[in-house]
Order: structure tokens, then C-alpha cells, then sequence
């Protein structure tokens, strides 16, 4: 949509579904002016929208933005109110519009607690706080009482201290000193009654496993659940960005964790009422691969990892990781993928989520408590909705662990039913399933199962993560036919590794023998440390981390964190809450010394893959979002690591435009971007309905073929490694749709492929330069 640059913001014309977006990380370090300065570059490549990360205010210095701290203001270390319509009207000058990640989930605990000012005045008033509906606070599992643990040790008495004035409570010194607001009347009274007269507890961080009293973000005791289900609350904490949607600043909504809320439905449904029909919404909702989006909410459809986990499937091959995961058993000693989910599961449930389980147990009753924690681990989804799906996923989810002779049909029914009649059990059930599939399959089997990291990512099935050329096609029919406005990504600010370094790695399933003698831990350490002491699990880890990132800026260091990581995530050897020194100094000793990464011969492989994801994932139906920086070749591991500051190949797209010829992957991968985005914004018509193209020959299935409308076609190889030691495309063709093609990228003034194709073209010729093309009709 192209707006002009004298229309006020209350002439916009009305927003539409976005061609594409491009997500930028805000923080103090790229502010609403850096982003300003981007937009020319972004408009220029193609994009019809930026996707803002939240922007409301947060904890100082958050480099994320999703510890929010005020919903009535704009972050104002991003530049405030002025900074974000300063954005959008330069924005709008260059025909790009804003979608806004909100955050309605939850809010910060800070430091200092004040910024928080709804949470200052319940701990200052209690239940009776007209701020107390704002939070999902038991208070009768606290003795009336909230739990603060915030403290990085159990509590001295004589820490404590009152201000003069008797409005707040101190503890610790200098740069660790805490306030907190003092309960009326209590002031004088001798310390113990003081602290014993509060409406909260002090308290170590360690005893939220077990005490706390609030509902949480997952297991981050500093971000406190937001009971956006009372109208009063959606309504004081979306003022703001239904103001800013009013006033033609935003088109769009990116709702963060959908699944927390106790009623999803109910607030989409609400929040569709404020901004309207037209304003683009998408829910951040993680989808098993049998599982479909709700069809009655009211959202263009979801933040797009079960498109991620569709592409990045295509380009695994299933006999190599079957492979690998048979070394990686024999070299490890650990079990199957599915033991792995299962026993994270439980240790999740049964430490980490302790006060989220007590708390559901003591809603069901002592007879129903086996049933409610074999259930809640064998949930095959994240959480279930209201409706007959819930009956129909609970009748099979204990038998999935083998926990059936435990529970009992009785206590499984009894769950089951209580779930459907109960909507304050049922919504917690749902929230405590949703935090428990996060925490123990993403943030912990995920780490400790790594036979092929590129099948780690949120949404994928690690123990079965190939997608067969048909499964893709059905999917993007699907699509297609009942959400064709979804979002589609494939890097994002919290996937582990960044699209390339995925696509790097999975060329190691078509060569599974390019991990060798990983059971083999060599070098000198230090004694106990993850060097000497030869742990083969995490060598595995940063053997494919190393030959994922390959030889980029700050290698060394950028693994060594991420290795890190990885090692206190999967609880193994060592944790976030008891870290083993010992074990953590020799982690950086892991760290391969080859610079280069690939082996020579898988590097093609590694293009193939790139340029064939890229290529489908911009063809494909929905909205796709490039992450910044992703338009050209894009490396990254875990946050923070993908969190740094953009770097915007500008000078390429304008050498490109010029007419030089892209030489060199990273070019390559900028020219097919930037000509399907600006096909998506110029031309949207052409990418409208899907119809599969199926090759036929010895090598049909390497080739992943599709038609949008009539005049648009997309060719990738898939698996080339396997296709070239096979013999490579002699033999295999694909018959076009009527009419004559040409490529579509190349240069994007340009191109370098000046012949047409019609009818039976040879895949041996289409894709003898480039291994992913596409094709637009010329006649």
C-alpha cells in the first residue's frame, strides 16, 4: 500500500493484509530513529510492513521489550510516543506500514518495583487494591499473602529497614538494595510484626519452585501473569496501542504467547472488537504437526512456526537422521526421543512448575492428583481449548507415556471431566500445560536430544523431523484454502539458530558420516571440567553448532556462549539454579578449532539448502517475515546472540540493482529475496492459490515444485548431496504451466538468465546456475 507523505494519520486509508513484514529488535541500542534510518533500505528491498518488537514501556535497559513495566506510555528509551509516530510517518512516506508485537500475557516484576506501579499498589493494599484483579495472584495459597522472591539469599532480619517517612521497607546496600512499600499503619510496629503485617513475603529465589503464589511466564518469577480476561484490565492495558492502531500508527498486531491467557478465544474476540476488521492480527501459538489453529478465532492466523518446521522438514533427510540418531545414541548413551520428552516432562513438572502443580492438585482433589500429572505430561499439545477436541486429545494423552495402569480410566475421566465443567481448573490445566510443553520440550529435551540440531526448533518434531515433498504440498493447500494471511518465518528472535545455520546443518543428514567418532572427547582440560572429563553429549552439540555457524566474525566466544547455554538448558551436567564451575570452565575447550566449518564437498549442499528455503518460504502461502538481516546470508545461535544489532546489506542491494551480477551465496540469497518481496508488494495477485508441479524421472522427488495463480512458478532442490551422488537430475523433468517463463531473480533490475521455458523443461537445464528458481510468465 502506498501512502502518500502529506496524509495526516487520521486520512490513512484502511490497513490491509501485509505483503511481507521485516521484524526489528528494538532496544536502547536501535532506537525508533535507527529504525527511521532503515526505512528507505527496507522499503527498497521490498517489504511492506516493519514488525516492531514491543514497544511499550519496559525494565531499563531490556534489550527485549517484553518486560513490560506501563502500558500507558511508549518505551521511552526507544525515543517514547514522538520516536514511534515519528517512525510511522516515515514509514508511511515510503509506503510501509507498522505491526506491533504486544505482550497481554504478563508484566514485570522489576527492580526498582515502583516501575510497576498496579503491582506496587497491591503489595502496598492487598486484595482490596482496586489493582488486584490485574494479576492471577492466590492469594489463600500464600496465607493472604503474595510471594516475592527476589532476593538472591534467604532474608536477614536485620537487613531490613524503614524509610523515615514509614512509606517503605529497604533491604540490602548499595547497589542491591530492594524497596518495597510499606502497608498503611505498619510502621512503627517492631520488625517482626512489620514483616509478618505486609501483603507480601520476601523471599530467596530459589523457593518460587515450591511457594509461589502467582501465576508466571513459564518459570520466570519476574514476569507476572496479567488476568487479561476481565474487561477492565484488557481495557487499562490496551489503551494505548488501540490508540495508536486509531490513529492510522499501526496496522497490525503480533499478540506474544497466546497460550498463557486463560481464555485465548475470548480475548482475540475482544481485542477484534477494539481495533476493528481491518487491522492484520497474528497469534504467537505453537502448533503440533497434527495439531490446526482454532477455526473460530478471529486472527489472520499464527506467527508462523508451523511453516518454519514444514521447510526446514522438506531438507531433512529421513534415512540420514534415523542415522544419526543411532551414532548419537551409541556415542551418548541416551535414550530415544521419546523417553527424552517424557522424563524432561516430569522433572519440569516436579521441580520447576512444583507450585504450579501443587496448585492444580489441590483444585482437583487428592483422588484425581496421578491423573493430573501423568496427563499434564503426556499432553501431545500445548494446551487444549474449550470444545470436542478436549475429550478426544485427553482419552489418548496418558496412554502416550505408558501411564495408563497408574491412573486409572477412572482418574483420567475424572480430569477430563473436570477440565470441561470447571473453566477456573480448566483454564489453569491449559496454562500449566501450554508453560510445561515450553519448558520441558523447548528449553530442555530439545537441548539434550541433539542427533540433528536443525530439527531442534520450536514446533518440530526432533525424533521424526523429515517432511515428505507431499506432506508440503498438502500443508500449503491447506493454508492456502483456510488461513491464506498467516504469518510464514523462518528466523525469528527466539528460534536457536538462525534459517542458514539450520539449512548448514542438516546438509550433515544427506553425509551422516561427517560426524565421525563423536564419542571420543579429546584434548587436555581441566580436571571435572566438560573437556576432560569427556562428555560426548555436549562434543556432539558443538561439533554441528561449529559447522552450522562456520567461519564468522567473534566464532570462538559466539559458540562458547551458546554452549553454554545449551549445557544448563538440558540439566544434564549442569543448570541455571546450580551451576557446576567445575564443568562449566572447560566448555569453552569444546569449542572445534576448524574455522572454515563445512567440509567442502557438503557446501553446495548448504547453498541448496539455503537458497531452496528462502525461495519457498517467500512462494508460499501467507505473509512471510524476513528477520533482520536474514535477506542475505544470515548466521546466528541463540539469543542473545541473535539479538544483535542489524547489519542491512545496503550497498549489495544497490550493486545488485545496478545490474551487477549477484556472484557469491549472500548475493545470491539478497536477489531472490528482494525480487519475490517486491513481486509480493508490486504484483500481489500473482501469489494467489497453489497448485502442486510434480517432476517425473529418476530424480522427481529432490524437486519441490508449485504454481501461484497462473504466472508464477517456484523450483527448489531439495536433498542435493543425495541427488548429486545419485547421478544428479539426467532424466527428470518438469512440465510448466501453459505459457513462456522466466526467471524471476537473478539482479533485480535484471537478471542473469535470459532464456524462456515452456512446457517439458529439463531440471538438468532450469537449475544449472542456481538450485532454487522462480519463475514468472512472460507470455
Amino acid at each position: 500500500m502506498q501512502y502518500s507523505s502529506s496524509q495526516s494519520e487520521s486520512d490513512v486509508p484502511k490497513p490491509v493484509t501485509p505483503a511481507s513484514t521485516y521484524r526489528l529488535q528494538l532496544g536502547p541500542a536501535f532506537p525508533f530513529a535507527a529504525a527511521g534510518a532503515a526505512v528507505p533500505y527496507l522499503a527498497s528491498l521490498g517489504v511492506s510492513h516493519l514488525h516492531l518488537s514491543p514497544a511499550l514501556e519496559a525494565v531499563p535497559g531490556s534489550a527485549h521489550g517484553y518486560d513490560v513495566t506501563d502500558h500507558t506510555r511508549v518505551r521511552a528509551e526507544l525515543g517514547g510516543e514522538e520516536g514511534l509516530r515519528a517512525l510511522a510517518a516515515t514509514a508511511r512516506a515510503h509506503g510501509l506500514g507498522i505491526v506491533l508485537d504486544i505482550v497481554p500475557n504478563h508484566m514485570a516484576v522489576p527492580d526498582p518495583l515502583r516501575l510497576n506501579r498496579p503491582l506496587w499498589e497491591v503489595l502496598r493494599e492487598g486484595p482490596r487494591s482496586p489493582y488486584a484483579r490485574w494479576f492471577d495472584i492466590d492469594w489463600e495459597a500464600g496465607g493472604g499473602r503474595l510471594l516475592l522472591p527476589v532476593l538472591g539469599d534467604p532474608p536477614r532480619a536485620d537487613g531490613f529497614r524503614v524509610d523515615a517517612d514509614g512509606e517503605v521497607l529497604r533491604y540490602g546496600e548499595g547497589d542491591a538494595e530492594r524497596e518495597f512499600p510499606l502497608r498503611a499503619g505498619t510502621a512503627g510496629l517492631p520488625l517482626p510484626e512489620l514483616l509478618a503485617a505486609q501483603w507480601y513475603r520476601v523471599a530467596c529465589w530459589r523457593e518460587a519452585r515450591t511457594a509461589l503464589n502467582y501465576r508466571r511466564f513459564f518459570t520466570i518469577s519476574d514476569l507476572i501473569g496479567v488476568r487479561v480476561e476481565d474487561p477492565g484490565v484488557f481495557s487499562a492495558t490496551h489503551a494505548k496501542v488501540l490508540e495508536l492502531v486509531r490513529d492510522g500508527v499501526l496496522q497490525g498486531l503480533r499478540v506474544d504467547h497466546v497460550d498463557g491467557l486463560a481464555d485465548p478465544e475470548g480475548y482475540l474476540r475482544r481485542l477484534r472488537a477494539a481495533v476493528g476488521g481491518d487491522c492484520w492480527v497474528v497469534v504467537e501459538k505453537i502448533l503440533a504437526r497434527q495439531e490446526r489453529l482454532p477455526p473460530g478465532w478471529p486472527v489472520a492466523g499464527t506467527t508462523g512456526y508451523d511453516a518454519l518446521h514444514r521447510v526446514d522438514g522438506l531438507f531433512a533427510d529421513p534415512a540420514g537422521t534415523a542415522e544419526l540418531a543411532r551414532a548419537y545414541a551409541a556415542a551418548t548413551g541416551l535414550p530415544s526421543w521419546e523417553v527424552t520428552a517424557a522424563a524432561a516432562a516430569r522433572e519440569v513438572l516436579t521441580g520447576d512448575l512444583a507450585a504450579e502443580l501443587a496448585l492444580l492438585e489441590r483444585l482437583a482433589g487428592p483422588e484425581l492428583v496421578p491423573a493430573v500429572r501423568e496427563l499434564l505430561i503426556g499432553y501431545p499439545v500445548y494446551r487444549p481449548y474449550p470444545g470436542g477436541e478436549v475429550a478426544e486429545v485427553t482419552a489418548g494423552a496418558v496412554g502416550a507415556v505408558g501411564a495408563s495402569e497408574a491412573v486409572g480410566a477412572s482418574g483420567l475421566d475424572g480430569v477430563r471431566e473436570l477440565v470441561l465443567r470447571d473453566p477456573a481448573f480448566g483454564a489453569r490445566f491449559a496454562q500449566t500445560s501450554a508453560a510445561l510443553r515450553a519448558k520441558s520440550l523447548e528449553d530442555r529435551a530439545f537441548y539434550r536430544w541433539a542427533p540433528l540440531l536443525s530439527a531442534t526448533e520450536v514446533g518440530g518434531e526432533p525424533g521424526a523431523p523429515a517432511v515428505s515433498v507431499a506432506e508440503f504440498h498438502a500443508y500449503c493447500a491447506e493454508l492456502e484454502r483456510d488461513w491464506p494471511a498467516t504469518g510464514t518465518v523462518l528466523s525469528t528472535h527466539d528460534t536457536k539458530r538462525s534459517a542458514d545455520v539450520r539449512a548448514r546443518i542438516a546438509a550433515l543428514s544427506q553425509a551422516p558420516g561427517e560426524m565421525g567418532e563423536m564419542g571420543r572427547v579429546g584434548g587436555a582440560g581441566r580436571v571435572g571440567s566438560a573437556a576432560s572429563s569427556g562428555d560426548p553429549q555436549l562434543a556432539w552439540v558443538a561439533r554441528q553448532s561449529a559447522l552450522g555457524l562456520g567461519d564468522v566474525p567473534d566464532r570462538g566466544p559466539r559458540l562458547a556462549a551458546a554452549l553454554l547455554k545449551a549445557a544448563r538448558e538440558s540439566g544434564l551436567r549442569t543448570s541455571w539454579t546450580d551451576p557446576d564451575e567445575e564443568y562449566e570452565a572447560g566448555i569453552a575447550d569444546l569449542v572445534p578449532g576448524e574455522a572454515a566449518g563445512l567440509p567442502g564437498h557438503l557446501t553446495e549442499a548448504a547453498r541448496a539448502n539455503i537458497l531452496g528455503m528462502t525461495l519457498l518460504h517467500l512462494a508460499m502461502p501467507g505473509v512471510p517475515e524476513v528477520y533482520q538481516g536474514s535477506e542475505t546470508e544470515y548466521r546466528a545461535l541463540v539469543d542473545p546472540d541473535n539479538r544483535r544489532p542489524a547489519a542491512f546489506p545496503r550497498g549489495s542491494l544497490a550493486a545488485l540493482d545496478a545490474g551487477t551480477a549477484p556472484h557469491g551465496l549472500a548475493a545470491e540469497k539478497l536477489a531472490l529475496t528482494a525480487a519475490l518481496l517486491r513481486l509480493r508488494r508490486d504484483r500481489p495477485a500473482l501469489f494467489t492459490g497453489y497448485t502442486p508441479l510434480t517432476a517425473s524421472g529418476p530424480a522427481a522427488d529432490h524437486c519441490v515444485a508449485f504454481a501461484r495463480s497462473a504466472d508464477l512458478v517456484a523450483v527448489a532442490t531439495r536433498l542435493s548431496h543425495r541427488l548429486a551422488e545419485s547421478g544428479g537430475w539426467s532424466g527428470t523433468a518438469l512440465i510448466l504451466p501453459p505459457g513462456q517463463w522466466r526467471a524471476a531473480q537473478g539482479a533485480p533490475g535484471g537478471g542473469t538468465h535470459e532464456g524462456a521455458y515452456e512446457g517439458r523443461v529439463q531440471l538438468a537445464k532450469l537449475l544449472t546456475d542456481l538450485p532454487a528458481m522462480a519463475l514468472v510468465r512472460v507470455g
